[in-house]
C-alpha cells in the first residue's frame, strides 16, 4: 500500500486476561449468556482518527488468529491501493466480511436460526472444541453447571444431532465430554441437595448431572427429542414411525423440534393423520353452544363477516352438511382467512388430481362389481367382492346371536338421535357432556361403525381416498408374502366362538381386511392382536369402512404399537407404571413391584381390552377408546387398580396379583346382562360403572401429559431393545471366533458409533441390515483397528479384504464376517494368517484389472539361497503344515486355487510393505537391526518362490500353492515372529475410539468436497 494513501491500520490485539476478577465475571457471563465472552486473539479494524474500532475476526489460538490473517493479507491487502479515502477502503472491508459472513449463513448450519451470528460463534466453537465430522447439525446451546465428585464445573453444553457435548475451562484446566446419543438410556429430572432442577442422563456405564439451566423443561424436551430421533434412526429397519423432516439431519432446528412436538400433542390430541402438519395455532373464542374451542371437518369456504359487526374480529367456517362455525377474538384475522383459503384451494385441487388419477386406472382395469351377494370364497368369483353390510346384519336369526349383541336397543337409539338433531351428526358432531354419558352407557349395535368412523376420523380418509380399498385388492390379488401366511394361520382364532367367524363369509371377509392392510403397510405387515381388532370392526362396521378403521388405529391412534417390537406398547407399559405411582401412590407403595402391575397393561393395550373383558364389555371400552383416544386406556386401566387396590395390595405374589385382576375383569358384565331378580347380586360393577368411575376419577390424564412421559420412557425402551438385540448378537458370534466377550462388545460398539457418524454422510443401500458395513465404513474401520500396517498400501489391503469378505456381492460385510476377520489378525495361529494374506491376492478378492506396478519388485533378486539343511527344514515344516492344516480344515472347505504369477507379485509387494512400515518403526525405536533382519529373509522366501512356481513342465504354466507359500515362509524366523506378532487389542480399540471422530471428520470433509 502507497505511503499517500489515507492510512488503514490493521492490528491484531492481543488480549490476556487474567485474575480472580476475569474468572468471576467469566462465570457469571457464562450463566447468563454463553456467547457474552470475548474470544482472546482477535483482529480489529481500526480507522485513525476514529474511537472504535470493529472485530473481524477472532480466534481462540494464535495459531488460528494467524490464519485468518494470512487470509485478510492475500485476499483483502492487494485491493486497499486503489482506494483514496479512507472511509471508502473501512466500507470496502466492512462489506466484504459481511458478504462473507451472509454467503457463509445462507449455506451453512446458522440457515433458518433466530440469531445467526450468535449461532456460528456457537458453532464455531463446537467444532473447534469437539472436531466432530462437518455435518454433525448442532441443534442448541445452553450455559449449565456439570457436577463431578465434588466441585461443579460451569460451562456450554453442545445439543447436537448425534451427540451431547459438555465443556468446560477453569484456571487453564479443559473438561470435554463427549456422549452419543445411541449411548444414552435414561433422562430425568431430579433434586441434588439444595437444587431441585437438575438433569440426570444415565448412559450404560455412568450418569451426568447438569444444572443451573434457564429453562429446564425445554432443555429436557430437547434432549428427549434428540436421543428419540437417534435412536429411531438406528432402529430405522423395525417400522417405526419418523416423520419426515426428522429424517434429516441436517434440517433439524429448534424451531423444527418445537413445531414437531406442536404437532404431534395436537396429532395425538384429534386423532389425525401422522404425515399431517400444524399449519397455525392461534388463541381464540369459538361462538358455539358448548364453548369447544375446535372441531375436525372438511373446510367448504371461509367467509370473513361484515367488519361492522359487534364481534371482535370474527370468523365464519362453513363445513358440509350446513354446519357453521363462528370464531372471534382471532389475532392476524385477515392473514389467517388468506392463508385457510389458499389452503383449501389447493387441498381441493390435489383431491381432483387424486381422483382423476384414480378414474384413469380404474377405467385401464376390470371394473369391480361390487356385488355383495353370498360369495364363498375369494377364488370363486372372477371380481373383488367385498361386503356393503356389517357382518352382525348378515347372520340372519342365528340363535347364537343374542349372546354377543342386543339387536333391539330402541331406547338407546333413541337418546342418540334426539342428540343428532341438537348437537348434529358426523365429523363436526359437537362433543358434549351429554354424549360422554351416551358412549359410557354403549353406543347401539346399529350406530356403533358409524360413530367409531366419526370419532376416529376415519370417514375423512375414507372420503380422500375412494376405492383405495377395491383398487389395494385387485393390486395385490394372489400374491403371497410372509405376512400372508402368517395370516392364514391366525384366521380360525380371530373370536372363534362368535358366529359370524364360523363361517367363509367372515373368514373371506377378515382374510381381505388383513391382506390389505398388509399390503398397504408392509413395514408393519401383520401383527399379534390385529386379527381379533379387524373381526370387532367387521362385526360393526362396513368392509372398507373396517379397513379404514383399523387403518386409523394402527397408524393414527396407537402408531409404534403394531411392528416386530411393539415399541409402542412397551413405552405405554413404562408410562403406565409411572402413573400408577403418581394416582394411585398407596397402592405403589403396598406393592413390592409396580411393574408387575404394569406389565398386565401390555396385553390390554394391545387388545383394548378385548382379551381380558367380555364382549359386550371390551366393545363399550371400543366405544370410549374411539371417542377418547388413548388416554381412555390409561384412564379405566387406573380405574381396574383402584377398584382392587385393596386385595392388590394383600396379595402376597405376582401371580395372585394378576389373578385377581383377570378374576375382576370376567365378572364385568353389561348392565343388559343382569337379570332383573331378587337373587341378583348388587355387588358385580357393570361396565358402566368402570367407565364412569374412569371418567371422574382419572379424565384427568390429559394426552399433553401422556406424550410428556411417553418422550422419556421412549429412549429406555428403544435402549432395551438395542441391547437385548446386541446380546443376541455377540452369542451368536462367540461360538465362531476365540474374541472375549468383553473384546467383541467392544466392536460391537465400536461399529454401531461409526455407524452413528458415517450413517447420513454416505448413502446406505436400501437393503442394508443394521449390522452391516458398507465399503467406506469397513475401510474407516479396518485402518483403526488392523495391525497390519502397509504404509499407503494399507488403503488397497483394505479394499480387497472388503472384497473378500462380501461374498455374496451386496457390497456388505456381515458384523460376523468382521469379527471373524479380527480374529484371524489377532489370534496366535500363524498358518490362518498366512491363508487370510494368500486369499487377499487371488480371486476375487485381487481382480483382473488391477493394474501391475511397471517398476520391478526390489525383493525378487535372481539367486537362491544355498545349504541343504534350509531344504531339509522346508520338507519337515511343510510336512508340518499339511497336518495342522487336515487338522483345521472343515469337510466343506474346498481346496484354495493356486496363485499365478501376477498374483504372486502383488503378493510380494504387500509383503514387502509390510516389513518396510514395520522397519520405519523399528527405526523409531532404534532396531534397526531387526529391521535388517526382516528385508533379508522376505528376499530369501519370495525369491525361494519365484524360482519353486518356474519349476514346471510345459503343460503347467507358473503357480504357486498355498502350502508352498506357508512352508517357506515358515522357515524365516524372523518372517514368523513379524507375521505373529498383533499387538493388544483392548488397546487398538481403545486408541481407534479416540481416533475414531477425526478419522470421520476427514472422510465428511472429503465427501463433502
Amino acid at each position: 500500500m502507497d505511503s499517500d494513501v489515507v492510512e488503514l491500520k490493521m492490528k491484531l490485539k492481543l488480549e490476556i486476561l487474567l485474575g480472580d476478577y476475569w474468572l468471576l465475571v467469566g462465570a457469571l457471563d457464562s450463566v447468563l449468556d454463553s456467547s457474552g465472552r470475548s474470544a482472546p486473539f482477535r483482529i480489529v479494524l481500526h480507522v485513525s482518527g476514529s474511537q472504535t474500532g470493529w472485530v473481524i475476526a477472532s480466534g481462540v489460538t494464535v495459531e488460528e488468529v494467524q490464519k485468518h490473517w494470512r487470509w485478510l493479507e492475500h485476499n483483502l491487502m492487494p485491493y486497499m491501493a486503489v482506494f483514496e479515502n479512507k472511509d471508502d477502503a473501512a466500507c470496502f472491508v466492512q462489506g466484504k466480511i459481511k458478504g462473507l459472513i451472509a454467503e457463509e449463513v445462507q449455506g451453512g448450519q446458522a440457515a433458518g436460526e433466530a440469531d445467526p451470528g450468535r449461532f456460528r460463534a456457537d458453532l464455531r466453537r463446537f467444532e473447534q472444541r469437539f472436531n466432530l465430522p462437518e455435518r454433525e447439525k448442532l441443534v442448541l446451546v445452553y450455559s449449565c453447571c456439570c457436577w463431578g465428585r465434588r466441585v461443579p464445573r460451569q460451562g456450554e453444553l453442545y445439543l447436537a444431532t448425534n451427540h451431547m457435548a459438555f465443556y468446560s475451562q477453569r484456571l487453564g484446566k479443559e473438561v470435554k465430554l463427549l456422549t452419543p446419543w445411541a449411548d444414552v438410556v435414561r433422562l430425568e429430572r431430579v433434586t441434588l441437595g439444595l437444587l431441585t432442577d437438575v438433569i440426570r442422563v444415565h448412559t450404560r456405564s455412568k450418569h451426568r448431572e447438569f444444572s443451573m439451566f434457564l429453562n429446564v423443561e425445554e432443555v429436557l424436551r430437547v434432549m428427549s427429542q434428540l436421543a428419540d430421533i437417534a435412536l429411531r434412526r438406528i432402529l430405522d429397519s423395525g417400522g417405526l414411525t419418523l416423520h419426515p423432516s426428522l429424517k434429516d439431519p441436517a434440517n433439524i432446528t429448534k424451531r423444527l423440534l418445537e413445531e414437531q412436538a406442536l404437532s404431534q400433542y395436537v396429532l395425538s390430541l384429534f386423532s389425525l393423520p401422522l404425515g399431517d402438519r400444524v399449519q397455525e395455532v392461534m388463541s381464540c373464542s369459538v361462538w358455539t353452544p358448548h364453548a369447544r374451542c375446535h372441531t375436525p371437518g372438511s373446510i367448504r369456504s371461509v367467509e370473513q363477516p361484515d367488519s361492522s359487526s359487534s364481534l371482535l374480529n370474527p370468523l365464519i367456517i362453513c363445513l358440509w352438511g350446513d354446519r357453521v362455525f363462528q370464531f372471534i377474538e382471532l389475532q392476524d384475522r385477515d392473514q389467517l382467512t388468506e392463508r385457510l383459503s389458499k389452503h383449501l384451494c389447493e387441498l381441493k385441487g390435489r383431491q381432483v388430481e387424486i381422483r382423476r388419477q384414480q378414474q384413469s386406472q380404474r377405467n385401464s382395469t376390470i371394473y369391480y362389481n361390487l356385488c355383495y351377494d353370498t360369495v364363498e370364497s375369494d377364488e370363486e368369483d372372477s371380481h373383488i367382492s367385498i361386503f356393503s353390510q356389517p357382518l352382525i346384519y348378515m347372520m340372519g336369526k342365528d340363535p347364537l346371536l343374542p349372546l354377543f349383541h342386543k339387536m333391539d336397543d330402541a331406547v338407546r337409539e333413541r337418546l342418540w338421535h334426539d342428540h343428532f338433531s341438537e348437537f348434529g351428526r358426523g365429523v363436526h358432531m359437537f362433543h358434549s357432556e351429554k354424549i360422554r354419558k351416551l358412549v359410557a352407557l354403549g353406543i347401539p349395535d346399529s350406530l356403533r361403525g358409524e360413530m367409531w368412523l366419526s370419532f376416529s376420523d376415519a370417514f375423512s380418509s375414507r372420503s380422500l381416498h375412494p376405492h383405495y380399498y377395491t383398487d389395494l385388492l385387485e393390486k395385490h390379488r394372489g400374491e403371497s408374502t410372509a405376512a400372508t401366511e402368517e395370516i392364514e394361520r391366525d384366521l380360525h382364532r380371530s373370536l372363534p366362538e362368535h358366529p359370524a367367524f364360523q363361517s367363509s363369509k367372515g373368514i373371506s371377509a377378515l382374510r381381505r381386511l388383513l391382506t390389505a392392510y398388509a399390503h398397504r403397510n408392509p413395514e408393519i405387515g401383520y401383527c399379534q392382536s390385529m386379527n381379533i381388532l379387524a373381526s370387532v370392526m367387521l362385526l360393526y362396521a362396513r368392509e372398507e369402512d373396517a379397513f379404514w378403521l383399523l387403518t386409523t388405529v394402527c397408524e393414527r391412534m396407537l402408531p409404534d404399537y403394531f411392528n416386530r417390537r411393539v415399541i409402542g406398547a412397551q413405552v405405554d407399559q413404562s408410562v403406565f407404571a409411572d402413573l400408577v405411582c403418581e394416582r394411585l401412590p398407596e397402592l405403589a407403595l403396598a406393592v413390592p413391584d409396580v411393574s408387575v402391575l404394569a406389565s398386565a397393561s401390555l396385553s390390554w393395550f394391545l387388545t383394548l381390552f378385548l382379551s381380558v373383558l367380555p364382549f359386550r364389555s371390551a366393545v363399550c371400552v371400543l366405544d370410549c377408546f374411539f371417542y377418547s383416544g388413548v388416554s381412555f386406556l390409561f384412564q379405566i386401566g387406573l380405574a381396574a387398580l383402584h377398584a382392587n387396590a385393596t386385595q392388590l395390595s394383600a396379595s402376597t405374589d405376582d401371580a395372585q396379583a394378576l389373578t385377581i385382576l383377570n378374576s375382576f375383569f370376567e365378572q364385568i358384565r353389561h348392565a343388559d346382562e343382569f337379570p332383573v331378580s331378587e337373587n341378583a347380586s348388587a355387588n358385580h360393577m357393570t361396565i358402566t360403572d368402570l367407565i364412569t368411575d374412569a371418567y371422574e376419577r382419572f379424565g384427568n390424564v390429559t394426552v399433553k401429559h401422556l406424550e410428556m412421559l411417553r418422550g422419556r420412557h421412549r429412549i429406555q425402551v428403544l435402549q432395551a431393545h438395542e441391547d437385548t438385540t446386541k446380546d443376541n448378537t455377540l452369542r451368536l458370534v462367540s461360538p465362531e471366533v476365540s474374541l472375549t466377550q468383553d473384546h467383541l462388545s467392544e466392536l460391537y460398539d465400536l461399529l454401531r458409533v461409526s455407524e452413528t457418524l458415517l450413517k447420513h454422510h454416505f448413502k446406505k443401500p436400501a437393503a442394508a441390515e443394521r449390522y452391516s458395513v458398507d465399503r467406506v465404513r469397513f475401510k474407516s474401520l479396518f485402518e483403526l483397528l488392523t495391525p497390519w500396517r502397509c504404509g499407503t498400501q494399507t488403503d488397497t489391503l483394505a479394499q480387497r479384504m472388503f472384497t473378500l469378505l462380501d461374498e455374496d456381492c451386496d457390497s456388505l460385510v456381515s458384523f460376523s464376517q468382521f469379527v471373524k476377520m479380527i480374529d484371524v489378525l489377532y489370534s496366535d495361529d500363524l498358518n490362518e494368517k498366512i491363508r487370510l494374506l494368500y486369499r487377499l491376492h487371488i480371486p476375487p478378492a485381487l481382480s483382473e484389472n488391477e493394474e501391475l506396478a511397471s517398476s520391478p519388485s526390489p525383493i525378487l533378486p535372481s539367486r537362491l539361497p544355498n545349504g541343504s539343511g534350509e531344504m531339509k527344514s522346508y520338507e519337515e515344516q511343510l510336512q508340518q503344515m499339511i497336518e495342522d492344516l487336515a487338522l483345521r480344515r472343515s469337510e466343506e472347505q474346498k481346496k484354495l486355487p493356486h496363485m499365478n504369477q501376477r498374483e504372486f507379485i502383488q503378493f510380494s509387494k504387500m509383503l514387502y510393505s509390510l516389513c518396510t512400515s514395520s522397519g520405519a518403526h523399528k527405526e523409531e525405536e532404534g532396531d534397526n537391526g531387526q529391521s535388517g533382519d526382516l528385508l533379508q529373509s522376505l528376499a530369501l522366501v519370495t525369491s525361494l518362490l519365484l524360482r519353486m512356481g518356474e519349476i514346471r513342465t510345459q503343460d503347467h504354466p507358473w503357480e504357486l500353492s498355498l502350502e508352498q507359500v506357508v512352508a517357506s515362509l515358515l522357515t524365516e524366523p524372523a518372517l514368523v515372529c513379524f507375521l505373529e506378532r498383533c499387538g493388544d487389542l483392548s488397546e487398538t480399540i481403545h486408541s481407534a475410539r479416540e481416533r475414531q471422530y477425526q478419522q470421520n471428520h476427514a472422510l465428511s470433509m472429503l465427501q463433502h468436497r
